[in-house]
């Protein structure tokens, strides 16, 4: 465990992740210590945001705790493993100079830091939990919450996709195909698909990762229903949030 949270504050503080590392294609990082990393932290918030649900005033049920607990995590990894396949196609059409396993890793990294910072929200979730009975209030802070700590994870994925697409200067040795043309490119072009890998990686989790979250709901336990692993599928994320704002603001 001590190796484990030292691995995560050398991934915070950028010791995996240097840019003459990522220019060059390579990446330090254990994977194993990363998804194990990603499942404590994960359960880490989802064990203060399954508080709501065990310590409602009505039909409170510690099945939410558990239940809650071991999905946190499992969202943020089955989204990945959902769209995995899409977001390394991408990268390698652009010329990415990230190899398979390199490119599972620096996600897998961003995925921890996401998960980092959420752990680190927990005890404000857990403080909130046991000072308000609000469930819109609960679901509204949740996603924002959730909001906040991807964005830091986007911004740690972006600087680091800035460094992958950096150009390099060529040597005599290295072979002229498609893949060196690309890396070639002027520093403008090798921005702009670093820019354009990104935005593409954006659209394709964020929204994959906004409906898996929906499929997996219930994530707090609302106070009206009795205690479900798994709700039916209707709607979606984008209109379960807004008639949560809406109920919080009536």
């Amino acid at each position: 465990m001590r190796q484990l949270l030292l691995d995560i504050d050398r991934l915070l503080r950028g010791r995996y992740t240097k840019p003459e590392d990522l220019r060059a294609g390579k990446l330090s990082l254990p994977a194993r210590a990363l998804i194990f990393g990603s499942l404590i932290l994960g359960s880490s918030y989802g064990l203060f945001m399954g508080i709501y649900g065990a310590t409602r005033p009505d039909d409170p049920t510690v099945m939410q705790l558990f239940a809650t607990t071991a999905k946190v995590p499992l969202l943020f990894l089955l989204t990945l493993v959902v769209t995995f396949p899409s977001l390394y196609v991408l990268s390698a059409l652009a010329g990415s100079r990230l190899k398979f396993q390199e490119t599972l890793r620096l996600l897998l990294a961003a995925i921890a830091i996401n998960l980092a910072l959420l752990a680190s929200l927990g005890p404000v979730v857990g403080f909130f939990t046991l000072s308000t009975q609000s469930y819109p209030f609960m679901i509204v802070l949740n996603v924002l919450f959730f909001g906040v700590s991807g964005i830091v994870g986007l911004a740690f994925l972006r600087r680091a996709l800035r460094h992958v697409f950096a150009p390099k200067l060529p040597t005599a040795i290295e072979p002229v195909d498609a893949a060196t043309q690309l890396a070639n490119l002027p520093s403008h072009r090798r921005s702009d698909m670093g820019l354009s890998v990104f935005r593409g990686w954006l659209v394709v989790y964020g929204v994959v990762g906004a409906q898996m979250g929906w499929v997996l709901r219930p994530f707090v336990g609302s106070p009206d229903l009795p205690f479900t692993l798994f709700r039916e599928r209707e709607s979606n994320f984008l209109e379960g949030f807004f008639n949560a704002l809406l109920r919080l603001f009536s």
